[in-house]
């Protein structure tokens, strides 16, 4: 009997163990996933293989990267049979080949971050994002509490934001999405906030009732849906995360899945981290189960075969 999760419009049926890796192979966890024009899936992951292909019924396709990611952390797919992947342990974004992973442009210097929060890119970037126009938007997270814009071809453009709590001031910037008319939605974590701007950094709007907002997804449409994958600290407190929320373009919310409380189950979350959506509105959900784990289970060993990717698919 499958599991139905969600609600309203926004109904899914959870597809357990759906990636066929390799034998002995491994995601170790999955920072960020994508989808591309055949509805092909781009796990980026923590483990040996960095990026990893499957087909949308989970047949394994192939792998690249290896050696060259230190530590993976976003995914954006681009227009043009490309991907934009983001290492923050790296302090790197690169423009990649979908077929094997070639390198077309690259932008931050491999291994040499910009001193801890001075605003300059990169200190532990985050994700990236592209304007209507092919501008690359890199949020930067960890160590700096910015947006960079560069044009197409890796020329940097302008930044913005400070640390703090204020309208346009970060606490954590997590993932970056943009939709067709060239808004730019920014996962301020620690805030507890998305934040709305327009496309050289005017503030606009946030949405509120989120908790640790952290992986970002939208369809790329006007009024886009979007999907929040949302990250809790403490276990032993319900319905705060973590959970996939998904919200409509002015942040009402439409749908929730996730338990009340973090867990293994099939219906629960430890950390969901990156999403992506393919043609058909079916959900891939990559989790850091494996970093998030002794934070929230204190003293526990790891456990064996901890979910890092899961699939739910719409019911329509």
């Amino acid at each position: 009997m499958a599991t139905i999760v969600g609600s309203g419009d926004f109904k899914y049926r959870i597809i357990e163990n759906w990636a066929n890796l390799p034998d002995g192979w491994s995601f170790k966890e999955v920072a960020a996933v994508g989808v591309d024009s055949k509805d092909n899936v781009y796990a980026f992951g923590r483990g040996e293989h960095p990026m990893m292909v499957f087909d949308r019924d989970g047949n394994f396709l192939r792998s690249w990267g290896e050696g060259q990611y230190p530590r993976a952390h976003g995914v954006h797919m681009g227009p043009d049979e490309s991907i934009y992947l983001t290492d923050d342990g790296g302090h790197f974004v690169r423009k990649c080949r979908l077929e094997d992973g070639k390198v077309l442009l690259e932008l931050g210097v491999p291994g040499t971050p910009a001193p801890y929060l001075s605003g300059e890119p990169f200190n532990r970037c985050t994700h990236t994002a592209l304007s209507p126009k092919g501008e690359i938007y890199v949020s930067d997270g960890y160590g700096n509490a910015r947006v960079h814009k560069y044009s197409p071809d890796g020329k940097l453009l302008m930044s913005w934001g400070e640390p703090g709590s204020d309208p346009g001031q970060f606490n954590l910037v997590h993932n970056i999405c943009t939709d067709a008319d060239g808004w730019v939605y920014v996962a301020d974590r620690e805030n507890h906030r998305v934040q709305v701007f327009d496309g050289n950094g005017k503030y606009e709007a946030q949405w509120n009732n989120l908790h640790r907002p952290c992986g970002l997804c939208m369809p790329y449409t006007h009024n886009p849906v979007c999907y929040i994958g949302e990250l809790s600290v403490n276990r032993l407190n319900a319905n705060l995360g973590p959970r996939v929320s998904i919200v409509d373009n002015q942040g009402k919310l439409l749908s929730r899945i996730g338990d009340p409380f973090a867990g293994t189950a099939p219906t629960s979350f430890i950390g969901p981290h990156g999403l992506a959506v393919d043609s058909r509105g079916d959900l891939y959900v990559g989790e850091v189960c494996w970093t998030l784990w002794p934070g929230l289970f204190p003293g526990q060993p790891h456990p064996a075969n901890l979910r890092a990717l899961q699939k739910y698919e719409r019911i329509h």
